[in-house]
């Protein structure tokens, strides 16, 4: 914290996240209070998710080119703009379903330049030995202000609408940028500047390159939007058909923040050897949840599985965070992980849009095992390659250093 341009990045996320923690509730319940069903929440979902799959390259590229604190500056207002004219359209009582849809695009094309450019300010301002436990404090931070957040946005959906959830959102996006602006890191990393198609290649080329990389994106491919589509999107109407509204649904999504709290409070603590084992571990943790609502579990056994999902997600995924950061060089980082990103993300709008006809076709709970199944299955499968059960979350140098002095203690 006492690095002036982790410290400022720090708080923005903070005050972005005091807002997203409660608006997706917000969202969910606003297209439900227009008297949108489950189709019409996936098909606001997958606008969200359509702009970042198509812009989320170009993103990558502006973000190694630029100062990556400008382009989260800039998402930040725009993403600001979009979610106070939705408030302001639920406030007048005028919003329909395509206007939510509108403001969610709009957002999704804002982190689709946001996400490159955040996800390479650690390893820019932060020496590697620190770079872990800057991780781990983003994520905790993250948790902590977002465990209460869905019971509250609960609360305040039912008590004074989903309008004032979203117009919180849009202050905490306009807070974020003012201290966006104040970050001041250099601009064009980027080595040599061949033009803008070129340094596409070069990325695709790094991302292709390492293949422990695009294995694990192919787990990611699977778990996200089967996660997405069964905790997001479905977990919302499971709450309006089983638990009587958005108030207890919202706890149960108090207790999967509460995990991510805990998960990454322990990766400030624990820094595994073998990372690729512990990171599909913990995303397999997923599956819990999904698979307590398919058997219509207690609420309570709900929020425990709901809390290990978090916690396994949390620890999981700052765990990965160090291991790509000690691999990848910062003048790449974020066109090699707009790749990443992407290849995670190209599913999860196929499963919005059918996650309507799947209900209607096989039911809530089928729907539901279906995702179990596939969070369970993905999760494992990466360890059946030797290359990435073998990946830890130090710099390959340091790894290399350690080993040999290991064999230099050794006994003769």
């Amino acid at each position: 914290m006492r690095v002036r341009p982790y410290r400022l990045h720090f708080f923005a996320r903070m005050l972005s996240w005091t807002g997203s923690s409660v608006s997706t509730i917000g969202l969910a319940f606003a297209v439900l209070h227009i008297r949108g069903g489950a189709g019409a929440l996936g098909l606001v979902l997958a606008a969200g998710m359509l702009p970042q799959i198509l812009l989320l390259l170009v993103g990558g590229v502006v973000a190694d080119r630029w100062s990556r604190a400008k382009v989260m500056l800039w998402a930040n207002v725009v993403s600001f703009a979009a979610e106070g004219t939705a408030a302001a359209l639920l406030w007048s009582g005028s919003a329909k379903v395509w206007h939510l849809a509108a403001m969610a695009a709009v957002c999704g094309a804002a982190a689709a330049f946001f996400t490159p450019a955040a996800g390479g300010v650690v390893l820019e301002v932060v020496p590697a030995e620190m770079r872990h436990a800057a991780n781990a404090l983003l994520k905790l931070g993250q948790n902590t202000v977002k465990v209460g957040g869905p019971a509250i946005g609960g609360v305040l959906v039912a008590f004074v609408g989903p309008a004032w959830v979203i117009g919180w959102d849009a202050l905490t996006f306009a807070a974020a940028a003012v201290l966006c602006s104040r970050i001041g890191l250099k601009t064009a990393r980027v080595k040599v500047k061949s033009g803008f198609v070129a340094d596409l290649r070069d990325g695709w080329t790094d991302f292709w390159s390492r293949r422990w990389l695009w294995v694990m994106v192919m787990q990611g491919a699977v778990i996200v939007p089967a996660w997405l589509v069964g905790y997001q999107a479905l977990g919302p109407v499971y709450g309006e058909r089983f638990l009587g509204g958005p108030g207890l649904w919202g706890v149960v999504v108090s207790g999967f923040t509460g995990g991510l709290i805990a998960g990454a409070a322990s990766a400030l603590m624990w820094r595994p050897r073998l990372a690729a084992v512990v990171v599909c571990v913990g995303t397999g943790t997923m599956a819990l949840p999904l698979a307590a609502m398919a058997v219509r579990l207690p609420v309570p056994v709900l929020v425990v599985t709901a809390f290990t999902a978090g916690a396994g997600l949390a620890f999981s995924g700052t765990t990965w965070a160090s291991v790509v950061q000690a691999r990848i060089p910062a003048d790449r980082m974020s066109r090699t992980m707009s790749y990443s990103t992407l290849g995670q993300l190209i599913p999860v709008p196929v499963g919005y849009v059918l996650v309507g006809p799947l209900v209607t076709l096989l039911g809530l709970r089928a729907t539901l095992v279906a995702g179990a199944l596939l969070i369970g299955c993905a999760a494992v499968a990466p360890l059946a390659l030797a290359q990435v059960r073998e990946l830890s979350a130090t710099e390959p140098e340091e790894a290399a250093e350690t080993a040999l002095a290991s064999a230099t203690r050794a006994p003769r």
